[in-house]
């Protein structure tokens, strides 16, 4: 019998529908009737083989990874990595988790949530700045997925990056409310209108990734003077809060030509923000608060603010030594 008869006849088997069981590469066909043909042992190996070494490595994607480790001389280094994505989540970070886990535990990064909401897992996913947990893994398996650390900061390990001098300077805008008069007798709240409410929206939900931050060349030029976006942001936040007494002080504080003015409108902050933020939208407001609060006639007192501010700034550490 030819090749294509016997493939004639397999398939008329199949047809039947036939209860079958697959074992060892052999298929049984049990039929209703008596047909000892059918109850025969038919061998397809010819027909099913397995899938070529070949043919498995193009189910693999490739993922290119930064690599580097603060705590010997090597050079840092891209690794690539293969992944079958089709038995993984579909998100970057299941990818890297799988990594770890299942190819190469000397692997670093941060993570924690998993929901958007940490920040943790930042870092620069084929160009962009995004979370790993919210950035979809490319499908296409002939395309290479580069992996970085945020950019143009020092690196720990991999794609661990010190963001210490970026926590320094939140911290130096004392992003907590700030009252001037005490709480009443009894009073437990301090309450604002709907309207006023709304004003935080879309500063609030920030989350402090540095994504923003660390996307904006000039962050990249002035890392220790200027700010960046999501520090802005979180000034401006503090300061339109109707609840927070020390706005004036507080737009004294941001009104510096490096601080707040070193923000040339670029965008980049915007664009990359996990959360769907508007930085630069803050930053533009803020920079109009302090043109409609500070004029000629006032610069004397925000001139002499800033003086006492940093004489107290000298005695602290002074005190501290």
């Amino acid at each position: 019998m030819g090749k294509p008869n016997e493939l004639r006849y397999i398939m008329g088997l199949l047809n039947k529908r036939v209860w079958n069981n697959i074992n060892n590469k052999k298929v049984k066909f049990f039929s209703s009737d008596n047909n000892s043909t059918a109850n025969n042992s038919i061998n397809i190996n010819r027909y099913v083989n397995d899938k070529s070494d070949q043919a498995q490595k193009n189910e693999l994607k490739r993922f290119s990874i930064f690599r580097y480790d603060s705590q010997n001389n090597k050079r840092p280094r891209m690794q690539t990595f293969e992944v079958d994505i089709d038995n993984c989540g579909p998100m970057v970070l299941d990818v890297l988790i799988k990594i770890k886990d299942e190819i190469d535990s000397t692997l670093s990064f941060r993570r924690s949530c998993r929901e958007g909401i940490c920040g943790s897992c930042a870092m620069n996913i084929n160009g962009k700045n995004g979370l790993a947990c919210l950035t979809e893994v490319n499908k296409n398996k002939n395309e290479i997925t580069e992996i970085h650390p945020l950019p143009n900061l020092y690196i720990m390990k991999d794609l661990v990056a010190d963001l210490t001098n970026f926590y320094n300077q939140y911290k130096s805008i004392d992003p907590w409310l700030k009252r001037k008069t005490k709480k009443e007798k009894g009073q437990k709240e301090f309450y604002q209108s709907i309207e006023d409410r709304k004003k935080l929206d879309g500063l609030y939900e920030c989350i402090m990734c540095a994504s923003c931050s660390t996307s904006c060349p000039s962050y990249w030029w002035n890392p220790e003077y200027y700010l960046g976006p999501a520090t802005l942001m979180q000034a401006y936040r503090w300061i339109v809060d109707t609840r927070d007494e020390y706005t004036q002080e507080r737009l004294m504080d941001i009104n510096d030509t490096m601080k707040l003015y070193r923000c040339h409108g670029i965008m980049n902050c915007s664009v990359c923000c996990p959360k769907g933020l508007d930085p630069a939208k803050a930053i533009k407001h803020m920079k109009e608060l302090v043109q409609e609060n500070f004029s000629k006639d006032n610069i004397k007192v925000h001139a002499n603010y800033i003086k006492d501010k940093m004489e107290n700034a000298e005695k602290t550490i002074d005190k501290e030594k």
